[in-house]
């Protein structure tokens, strides 16, 4: 005889995992610091440039993403396993960072921010004060 134990959550899990695709759920992302700037790559295949938008407000940066269908009056869907629909993503700035000088550009299906380092945060060298003997 075999015990097996039932988890309502986990079968849940599945069910979630079976029917959404990772992509619909996330805008997978690489952030690296290269130099003096953030870079922050987020793929988004297939989604043209008109239908992104990128905000900053309070050193929260918002992306939003639209994909739309490919299909044209009268064409019959054989098989369609993409995901559509609206996605967004949000990041927040660590106050090392400038958000007033974000700068942002989709190219093959990937969406590149780059975010330098502010003035303050930058290493500077300090200056020994003269000595007193």
């Amino acid at each position: 005889m075999t015990l097996m134990r039932f988890d309502p959550f986990r079968e849940l899990d599945r069910l979630a995992e079976r029917s959404l695709p990772p992509a619909a759920r996330t805008m997978p992302m690489e952030a690296l610091r290269r130099g003096e700037d953030f870079a922050v790559h987020l793929d988004l295949p297939g989604v043209h440039r008109d239908d992104v938008d990128v905000t900053v407000e309070n050193n929260v940066v918002t992306i939003r993403a639209r994909r739309m269908p490919q299909r044209a009056e009268g064409d019959e869907v054989i098989a369609d396993e993409r995901t559509y629909g609206e996605f967004s993503r949000q990041l927040f700035l660590g106050d090392n960072l400038d958000p007033n000088g974000l700068t942002a550009d989709l190219a093959d299906g990937v969406l590149t921010l780059r975010v330098p380092v502010s003035e303050s945060s930058k290493p500077r060298r300090v200056a020994l004060a003269p000595s007193s003997q």
